[in-house]
C-alpha cells in the first residue's frame, strides 16, 4: 500500500469541516496488523490497532494545497510491528474523529517494532508533498 488519504478526510476539507491549520489534527502510530480501507471513516472503524497518540500537531501550513506541521513524537504503548502513521481530526471522541491520511512510507522508519513507552519521533517528509498534498 502506498500513503493515501481517506475520502471522509477529503470530503471534510471540501466541505469545510477539517480546517488543517486550525483544527486539533493528531497521529497515531499504527500495529502492522492493520490494512488501509477506504470505507473506515473514523478513528473507531480502525479497530485495536492504536500503539499510541501525539498530542495536537504544532506550527501546521497549507501553502498551496501541502500539508505540513513540526515534527512530533508518540509515545509506544506495547512492543509490537507498527507499519503506518493515521493521521486523523482529534474530537475527545473516537467515533467522530476522522480520519485524514494513511502514511506507510514516510521519510524513513517504517515498519518497526518500538519498545514498550519507547518514544517515537516522527519526522515528516522536507520534500515537495510534505505530509500529503490536495
Amino acid at each position: 500500500m502506498a500513503n493515501a488519504l481517506f475520502p471522509l478526510g477529503r470530503q471534510g476539507f471540501l466541505d469545510g469541516s477539517i480546517d488543517w491549520d486550525t483544527d486539533d489534527i493528531r497521529v497515531m502510530l499504527v500495529r502492522s496488523t492493520y490494512t488501509y480501507d477506504a470505507t473506515d471513516q473514523y478513528v473507531s472503524d480502525l479497530g485495536s490497532v492504536d500503539n499510541g497518540r501525539s498530542s495536537a500537531l504544532g506550527s501546521k501550513t497549507v501553502t498551496n494545497g501541502v500539508a505540513d506541521a513540526a515534527d512530533t513524537t508518540i509515545t509506544a504503548t506495547s512492543a509490537v510491528a507498527c507499519n503506518a502513521l493515521v493521521i486523523f481530526q482529534h474530537t475527545w471522541t473516537d467515533s467522530t474523529a476522522r480520519l485524514i491520511a494513511y502514511i506507510d512510507t514516510p521519510s524513513s522508519g517504517l515498519p518497526f517494532t518500538p519498545a514498550a513507552s519507547q518514544s517515537v519521533p516522527v519526522a515528516w517528509d522536507n520534500g515537495t508533498n510534505r505530509i500529503f498534498t490536495l
